[in-house]
């Protein structure tokens, strides 16, 4: 969700990914979910239970201030709900929503007041719901310090499979700017969040990590960095005997000199979405939108964030 308003460097050199690059017939990123995910708003993020059967997913007013999270379920093959504000994230300040790889609870960030913050408007905040048997959401809790941090935001919050959260921040650490760090999850909470070392975090701003159900490997996004192509860019890093290996950016027609970010991958693993506010004029794919609505898709391509995805193959998983 990182904020795009944010002033960014300008276009740096490119190093490609030590991975095969981009397929011709599986490789070119694609717009999906025309007229419900991708719409010609502020479109963003999508998370999935681990059914798929289930997703939320975030627009952004027009000046990336404000953010939404929206929820939809599987009517039919190839149809889905009305999208409706979910109960724990219920109007704009919500963003990020993450399911975790058992399905049992959906972290997201907020800035809505609790009565702890004395009548003062918080800092973004990571919250989790708990998901019961019953697909019920139960009423959400912001994570207690030393997760949450009073003046800091956070962002992404993305989980494990042994429940380690990872997530971007602007609080203080060896690197300057946002950076990822890293909450062990213990049998009583999470432990003090470790800033990732320098083969993820740079002078430049590393935000938004996906990381995948076993740890193996995480996607970000980031800016300023000396391999930018783009206002956001996405990387990719993977975790060899415990340890980050030095961060890539993903191969080719995935970043642009535009904007690239808020990515996840299908809990089958199949299938890379992100969002990014390239221009484009071609076709929109399937059609989402029931019963259809053109003014659902005329803004398609109009520079706003719009979703695609690719497969993972491409990326070389």
């Amino acid at each position: 969700m990182q904020s795009l308003s944010r002033t960014l460097a300008p276009v740096a050199s490119l190093l490609l990914l030590a991975a095969p690059l981009l397929r011709a017939q599986d490789g070119k990123p694609e717009i999906y979910g025309a007229g419900l995910f991708t719409t010609g708003k502020w479109d963003f993020f999508m998370a999935f239970t681990p059914s798929q059967d289930r997703i939320w997913f975030c627009e952004a007013n027009d000046n990336f201030s404000e953010y939404r999270i929206w929820e939809t379920h599987q009517v039919s093959r190839g149809r889905w709900s009305t999208p409706t504000a979910p109960g724990f994230a219920p109007g704009w300040g919500n963003a990020d929503p993450h399911v975790s790889p058992d399905g049992k609870a959906i972290f997201f960030i907020s800035n809505r007041a609790t009565a702890e913050d004395n009548g003062s408007k918080p800092a973004y905040h990571i919250w989790r719901a708990a998901i019961g048997s019953d697909n019920h959401v139960a009423p959400p809790v912001r994570l207690p310090a030393p997760i949450n941090l009073p003046g800091t935001d956070d962002f992404s919050p993305s989980v494990a499979g042994n429940g380690d959260l990872y997530f971007g921040s602007d609080r203080p650490g060896k690197h300057a700017g946002y950076n990822i760090w890293m909450a062990r999850k213990g049998a009583d909470g999470y432990f003090p969040p470790e800033e990732l070392d320098d083969s993820i975090n740079t002078a430049g701003n590393e935000v938004e990590p996906w990381v995948s159900p076993d740890g193996s490997y995480m996607i970000f996004s980031g800016t300023s960095r000396a391999d930018s192509v783009g206002h956001y860019d996405l990387y990719v890093s993977r975790r060899v005997s415990g340890v980050w290996q030095s961060a890539r950016p993903l191969p080719g027609g995935i970043n642009t000199p535009k904007s690239e970010f808020n990515q996840s991958v299908s809990p089958d693993g199949r299938w890379l979405y992100f969002s990014s506010d390239r221009p484009h004029g071609g076709p929109i794919g399937e059609r989402f939108d029931y019963p259809r609505n053109d003014f659902s898709v005329s803004g398609i391509g109009n520079g706003k964030g719009d979703i695609y995805r690719v497969a993972m193959s491409a990326v070389g998983f």
